[in-house]
Order: structure tokens, then C-alpha cells, then sequence
């Protein structure tokens, strides 16, 4: 019994510390990257629309890429669909709690109709449990059409009157972020006053860093996360709805609700910062576009078989993602703002998502 304890013991220990270590390799990794990829001289636009939509979802890649490497599928799809819940259905529903969004319309309608487009991949091309080839070049398509619309968008949100265009344009200049000093040019570009050998090989090392604490990070969540299930005797699927998804949620509801978690994370999350605050509610759908139409192909991929995407994803992640989403798009079909009672109503979805996937799990999952 003793022993048993202990076991517990460690595997929460250890899955908080992968909360950790993911949360702040992803952060690093992804600033450092952003700053890497600008200071080559690539567009702030082209540097918005790629890399820093592709940093948002980072920690939930890395898992799934380690898990279906393993083999353990059920955290790996888990992981990205559970994870577009919580990314939709608790972070961008507090942040419209918490007050109006004034978002760039055309952008956020095209965003939302590529998340159901999505969704219906994967209620039509999942069969016998199991996701088909085509279902995996079907969302590896529209992963590029995100990448191709988020780059025209961050176009547009630079040099024409998208909201927030000129927080962009001169987001904080001057100050330190990270590992260096930035500030925008009137063409979109990224210059460095402190560039040098040295601060180039510091972000180069952040970098390493970061992927490095990230890695580890995951890795811990799969062991722990595997331990946890087989001690309990639940399905593995119910920790990656629960506690991997809200873990991985954390880092981005601090942002949403200006960093209640401490002051520490609060200002190494601004010095890491790749987006202006405005953008933040995008960036979450991005994110919960990216967990569907990127995180699953990869995890297929390091499958190397067809994906097996349980009875459990089926009937609680999916419709939850398509109400949500459903809940999002309409209103914005006519107004470009986000209203608090969208952001209650996916807030209630989510509940009784999770409601229904603690105390009712499928089998098979």
C-alpha cells in the first residue's frame, strides 16, 4: 500500500514538473525562434502568419509526437483534441468574459469555417475507429490553407486598418523582449539594435534550450500521465481530457486573465511574448485550429499506421469543437465583435463536455 502511495506520489510530482518544464521550453523556444527567423530579414508579416502561430501549439505537438511515437495514441489525439476544447471552450471564453474583442471579421470567419471543416474531416473519415489516409491528406490541406490564410492576414493586420494594426506595428518599441531589443520598421521588418555574435548565439541557445526542456517536459507527462492511468484504472483518454489539457491550458488562461498565477510567469510570459496583446484572441483559435489540422497528421505520421481515434474523441470532442466554433461564427457572420454572452455559452459547453467525459467515459477510448 505504502508502495502504491509512493508510486502516486511521484507521478504527480512528475506531471507537474512536465507542466513546468513544457510551459517554459515552448515559451523560450518559440521567442527565440521568432527572433531567429526575423533577424534573417524575414517579414514581420510572413514571421506573424508562421512562426508564431505554430509556437501557440508547441507543447501540445511535442507530446503527441513523442506519444504516438510510443504508440500510446489515445494521449496523442487526446492531447490535440481535448486540447481545442480547452483552448476554445475555457481560454478564449474568459478572455471574452472578461470584456468585448473587437476582431478582424473577414479573418475570423475564414478561421472558424477551417476548425469545422476540420471537425467534419474527422466525423466523416474516421471509420472502425480509425482515421483514414485520406482523412490525414485532408487535414494536412488545410493546415496549408491556414498557413497561406495566416499570412495574408498578418499582411493585412500590418499595413491596412485590421484592428490592432497599429499596436503591431509598434508594439512596446524599444523594450527587451527576451533576448533582445526589437523594433518595427514602416515595412514590416525586424530590426535589432543590440545585434551581434553573441545575442545571435544566445537566442540560437535558446533555442536548444528551450526545445530541450520542452522534450523532457513531455516526456514526463507521457510517462506520468501512463502511470497515473494504470494505477487508477482509467482510460488514458481521461487524463488527456482533464488534467494534460488543462495543464497545457494554464499558461494561456494566465495570459487571458493578466497573469493571476504570480508575477514571476508574468514577466518572463511578456518578455516572450510573439504577438501583441490585441491578436491574443486569435492566436487561440489558431492554436485550436493547429491541434486538429497539424498535431494530428504528425501523430499519424509517427504512427505509421492508420490513427486510432477512440469512441471517447468521437462523441464529446468533436461536437463540443463544432458547437463551440458554431457559437463563434454565426454572430461574427454579421458584427465584428465578440460578445461576453459567446464567451459564457462556450464556457457552458465546455462544462458539460467535461462533465460528460469525467463521469461518463465511452469504452474503447
Amino acid at each position: 500500500m505504502k508502495e502504491c502511495t509512493m508510486v502516486v506520489l511521484v507521478s504527480l510530482v512528475l506531471f507537474v514538473l512536465g507542466m513546468v518544464l513544457a510551459a517554459v521550453g515552448s515559451r523560450l523556444a518559440g521567442r527565440c525562434a521568432t527572433w531567429c527567423f526575423a533577424l534573417c530579414g524575414f517579414p514581420m508579416w510572413v514571421v506573424g502568419g508562421t512562426v508564431a502561430s505554430l509556437c501557440v501549439a508547441l507543447p501540445q505537438l511535442m507530446l503527441a509526437f513523442l506519444a504516438s511515437g510510443l504508440s500510446i495514441t489515445a494521449l496523442a489525439v487526446g492531447a490535440a483534441l481535448a486540447g481545442a476544447v480547452v483552448d476554445i471552450g475555457l481560454v478564449l471564453s474568459f478572455r471574452l468574459i472578461r470584456r468585448d474583442v473587437v476582431v478582424f471579421r473577414g479573418e475570423f470567419v475564414r478561421k472558424c469555417l477551417l476548425l469545422l471543416a476540420a471537425c467534419l474531416v474527422l466525423l466523416v473519415f474516421v471509420r472502425d475507429g480509425l482515421l483514414s489516409y485520406t482523412g490525414v491528406g485532408l487535414l494536412m490541406a488545410l493546415f496549408v490553407l491556414f498557413v497561406l490564410e495566416s499570412i495574408v492576414y498578418q499582411h493585412h493586420f500590418v499595413y491596412s486598418d485590421a484592428p490592432g494594426a497599429e499596436e503591431l506595428l509598434t508594439a512596446q518599441p524599444g523594450k527587451s523582449l527576451c533576448l533582445g531589443t526589437i523594433r518595427s520598421t514602416e515595412d514590416g521588418t525586424m530590426r535589432f539594435p543590440a545585434m551581434s555574435i553573441l545575442n545571435s548565439l544566445k537566442n540560437l541557445g535558446g533555442i536548444l534550450l528551450g526545445g530541450a526542456l520542452l522534450t523532457a517536459g513531455a516526456y514526463a507527462l507521457v510517462v506520468a500521465s501512463v502511470s497515473l492511468a494504470n494505477l487508477t484504472g482509467t482510460i488514458q483518454a481521461l487524463w488527456a481530457a482533464g488534467m494534460l489539457s488543462l495543464g497545457f491550458a494554464l499558461p494561456l488562461l494566465a495570459e487571458a486573465l493578466s497573469h493571476p498565477l504570480g508575477s514571476v510567469w508574468k514577466r518572463f510570459a511578456e518578455r516572450c511574448r510573439i504577438y501583441p496583446p490585441v491578436a491574443f484572441p486569435m492566436h487561440i483559435l489558431n492554436a485550436a485550429i493547429l491541434n486538429i489540422t497539424l498535431v494530428l497528421p504528425i501523430a499519424s505520421l509517427m504512427y505509421r499506421r492508420r490513427l486510432p481515434v477512440g469512441e471517447q474523441f468521437r462523441s464529446y470532442e468533436v461536437p463540443a469543437c463544432i458547437l463551440m466554433t458554431l457559437v463563434l461564427l454565426v454572430p461574427a457572420l454579421v458584427r465584428r465583435r465578440l460578445y461576453r454572452w459567446q464567451g459564457v455559452a462556450c464556457l457552458g459547453i465546455y462544462l458539460v463536455y467535461l462533465a460528460a467525459v469525467l463521469l461518463a467515459p465511452r469504452a474503447g477510448a
